[in-house]
């Protein structure tokens, strides 16, 4: 493992590289703060949640540290796969830090293999968010720890199709 210190936002990060780890960096061609409206608003959050052919058909949020969130994507063939977490850390149109975990329809956490998840899921994972302004457009840099490597390229798959949605259908 590799640790070093960046600034890509202008906040210093600590990062480990971690073979369970997933980054993705994108420019939303959108304002931050309607980027950032698009992950910590549910009604926001339910227009682009889910790879491609996926929507969400239920999201409650509450954006502030130590705040829930229980979200649903529903798949082409009807299946509904729930996730819920803790706000760990947000900093408004900056950096947004939340638990991750696989949960039925009352946000009771679940095992990742109860949604038929290859691979040895850790019970709780991290995704934290960074934003930045650039020139009317977001910078954004997403960090996805504890993905399994069987399932590596199928989470960077689905959250690229998810990130697409927000250039497609946030306005």
């Amino acid at each position: 493992m590799e640790t070093k210190t960046k600034s890509n936002t202008g906040i210093k990060q600590q990062e480990t590289a971690s073979q369970n780890d997933i980054v993705i960096n994108r420019v939303i061609d959108l304002p931050i703060n309607k980027v950032w409206r698009a992950w910590t608003e549910a009604e926001e959050f339910k227009k682009w949640w889910g790879p491609k052919d996926f929507t969400c058909p239920s999201s409650k949020m509450e954006a502030k540290v130590g705040g829930k969130y229980l979200n649903c994507m529903r798949g082409p063939d009807g299946k509904e796969y729930w996730s819920t977490g803790i706000v760990k850390e947000l900093i408004p149109e900056r950096k947004l830090v939340v638990t991750d975990n696989f949960s039925d329809e009352k946000g009771n956490i679940i095992p990742a293999s109860d949604y038929g998840m290859k691979g040895n899921w850790p019970k709780e994972l991290l995704i934290t968010v960074y934003l930045e302004e650039a020139d009317g457009a977001t910078k954004m840099k997403l960090r996805h720890e504890g993905i399994p490597p069987e399932m590596r390229e199928e989470c960077i798959q689905g959250w690229n199709e998810s990130l697409d949605k927000i250039d497609k259908n946030i306005k």
